[in-house]
């Protein structure tokens, strides 16, 4: 036997180990969560924005725990335009955040990158307005990239690790396959899949249908 046919074989045979291991995790179905454009503020824009010492008013709570919607809203800008009534989302984090989608950026002018929530490095800047003061930011827009919240013990139960990536697939009479879907592993997450609307309306999807887990790809 040649060099080529013993790769072959090898090759073959990770192949079916892979596929015979995949086969041992029983189905995944995942609620699915849509998300429409948000800002995430710190608690220095939030002095600007809304008055110093000022706190968030929760509107209603979201599905992964003690996040929540809050009443506040506030206007993003650009030179090329505004879109007003932006919801803010609860609590306060380290830094301030706007995800937007695609076609929101179109109207904005700017190029917000796919990115994971916290991966702010060379996104665009935006001007934030609030009732109370408006702030610069010199970057912090992006476009969510779709990902699972899961738990470590259900993560563990379906063999997914913490920044893995799988597909998932959507049925329905706009039925396909979602690729390069993250997972997102925390001790306290509930079980979701985030996609944007534009993601949402390709595939006919409203909060809280399921999908299903078909293969991870790395």
């Amino acid at each position: 036997m040649n060099d080529i046919q013993q790769q072959a074989e090898w090759i073959t045979r990770q192949i079916m180990q892979e596929l015979a291991a995949g086969k041992n995790h029983p189905p995944l179905m995942i609620p699915v969560g849509v998300s429409n454009r948000h800002i995430h503020l710190c608690r220095e824009d939030m002095d600007v924005l809304f008055g110093y010492g000022s706190t968030l008013t929760r509107m209603k709570a979201v599905k992964q725990p003690g996040q929540f919607a809050a009443e506040e809203t506030v206007t993003l800008r650009t030179q090329k335009g505004d879109i007003p009534n932006v919801r803010v989302l609860g609590p306060l984090r380290n830094s301030t955040q706007i995800e937007i989608s695609v076609a929101d950026s179109f109207v904005l002018g700017v190029k917000a990158p796919v990115r994971m929530s916290g991966d702010l490095h060379d996104s665009p800047a935006i001007e934030i307005i609030g009732p109370k003061g408006h702030v610069a930011k010199p970057h912090g827009t992006i476009v969510a990239w779709r990902h699972i919240h899961i738990s470590p013990q259900e993560a563990q139960r379906h063999g997914l690790r913490d920044g893995m990536e799988i597909d998932i697939q959507a049925d329905g009479l706009r039925a396909g396959v979602l690729g390069h879907v993250v997972v997102r592993v925390s001790a306290d997450a509930v079980l979701e899949l985030h996609i944007d609307v534009e993601e949402a309306n390709g595939f006919g999807l409203r909060n809280g249908d399921l999908v299903y887990r078909i293969n991870p790809t790395v």
